[in-house]
């Protein structure tokens, strides 16, 4: 049965099965270990009163007698000394009365049968029906002995409230089951539909709200659901933009490279057009390279299939040498830079550091107009490493700041600055700042330059 609902029909009635099955074994053995011998005394009091009456008042008619504490609810078995039985009242299921009880009897002796009935498991002693489960005792009526044996009978001790109590029984029975179904069906329509939603997100229709509104633990699985099911949408929005933009910044360098190696065909291009288109060629490879590079390292982030190898490094060394690689287009551009770094020591993984300072000089030195400014420190603490770098370039428009760590995006104006960039730089930047448990904030006004902070734990 592979249907959830089903299962949990098939379990419940197994466990009331074996509930029923349970509590009658329990009762059973409670009366054959506590029950059986208080009912031997009672029936055996009973019996006795009879033979006690019997003897003492001599009726007349000792059938008739007899047939009338039989009408009262018993099954009486009458016995002379010739083994002559006589029964009064319905007749017993079973006659297995044996004969050595019976002149046991006859002889003066009680016959305890039902406090030495059999023990049986799935039957109990009390409504075994058979002359062996009697109790009996002897007596003297006009000078003849015999054997009287009773028992009560079970039909006729049945009341109207013992068939209102087993007809309550029943019908608890059924209310029990049919409510297990109505809550059984409840419990799993929400499965149901977490079901259907879940083969709607396996086909990448993330939309619709799951309507379940319950408190509980699938409430909270609903609840963690749509949560992943929000994550999943962004993510998918995401993944196709970032193939839409990366095809995109492929796609503009490849048009280039071939509208200008198309030119360079003609074979009475002057030398000068030629080396300038050759060089035009040259700029959009490299900036495909670099595409190409940062994709790759992106990818390595996200996977961490290079994961970090943090040593013990002097990062404040690593930061001036970074700042010289740059030394020239400080120069060509006439921008004046100030440095202020103290010397410190960093653990971390000094590659992926070392992209996160070029990134961010780079952008500084891209977006800083000639004759601008640029400034670098570093200042150390006993627990962490504080890197500033600051520019007096474009800046950054306010309602742009919570975009700019997205992969692939630029401001409109800075494309026509940074055309050759790629708009993955900062993604890597807050990405390696994380790996290293650090933060990176960043300030900016739009026209007066950007600073960013980046501050990474020693440990």
């Amino acid at each position: 049965m592979k249907s959830l609902y089903g299962k949990f029909l098939l379990y419940t009635a197994g466990i009331m099965v074996f509930s029923g099955l349970t509590a009658f074994l329990a009762v059973n053995t409670y009366y054959h270990r506590n029950l059986k011998d208080s009912n031997d005394d009672k029936n055996m009091n009973i019996v006795r009163q009879l033979a006690n009456y019997i003897e003492e008042t001599t009726p007349e008619e000792l059938d008739l007698y007899l047939k009338t504490q039989a009408s009262a609810g018993y099954k009486l078995l009458l016995v002379s000394d010739d083994l002559e039985g006589r029964r009064y009242g319905q007749s017993f299921r079973l006659d297995n009365l044996k004969e050595k009880d019976v002149k046991s009897v006859l002889n003066g002796g009680d016959y305890h049968g039902m406090k030495n009935f059999p023990t049986e498991t799935f039957v109990t002693g009390f409504f075994s029906d058979e002359t062996a489960n009697t109790v009996g005792v002897p007596f003297t009526y006009r000078g003849k002995e015999y054997a009287l044996f009773l028992r009560p009978d079970i039909k006729l001790l049945f009341t109207e409230v013992h068939y209102l109590l087993g007809g309550m029984v029943i019908v608890m029975a059924i209310a029990s089951l049919l409510a297990m179904l109505i809550v059984a069906k409840r419990l799993i329509h929400p499965i149901t539909q977490l079901t259907l939603a879940t083969k709607k997100v396996g086909k990448e229709e993330f939309s619709g709200i799951l309507p379940i509104h319950q408190q509980d633990e699938i409430g909270q699985l609903a609840e963690s659901f749509q949560k992943m099911t929000k994550r999943l949408k962004e993510n998918d929005l995401i993944r196709k933009k970032f193939i839409s933009d990366v095809s995109h910044d492929f796609q503009s360098p490849l048009l280039n490279i071939k509208g200008y190696a198309g030119l360079l065909m003609d074979e009475t291009l002057p030398n000068e057009e030629r080396a300038g288109y050759a060089k035009v060629i040259q700029a959009e490879t490299d900036r495909l390279s670099s595409l190409t590079k940062q994709l790759l390292l992106l990818t390595s982030l996200d996977q961490m299939m290079s994961p970090l190898k943090p040593v013990t490094y002097d990062v404040s060394e690593q930061l001036r040498d970074t700042v010289r690689k740059y030394r020239w287009l400080l120069e060509e551009k006439q921008i004046s830079l100030s440095m202020e770094i103290e010397d410190s020591e960093l653990t971390g993984d000094p590659a992926f550091l070392e992209k996160v300072w070029e990134n961010l000089l780079s952008n500084a030195l891209k977006y800083t107009p000639d004759y601008g400014t640029i400034e670098v420190s570093l200042v150390s603490t006993e627990h962490s490493v504080t890197v500033q770098i600051g520019d007096s370039g474009i800046g950054i428009a306010e309602e742009n700041l919570a975009h700019i760590f997205n992969r692939f995006y630029r401001e409109d104006d800075s494309r026509t600055i940074a055309a050759e960039g790629t708009g993955l730089g900062l993604s890597i930047v807050q990405q390696v700042t994380e790996l290293h448990n650090g933060t990176i904030t960043v300030t900016s006004e739009k026209g007066k330059g950007t600073v960013f902070i980046v501050t990474l734990p020693k440990l």
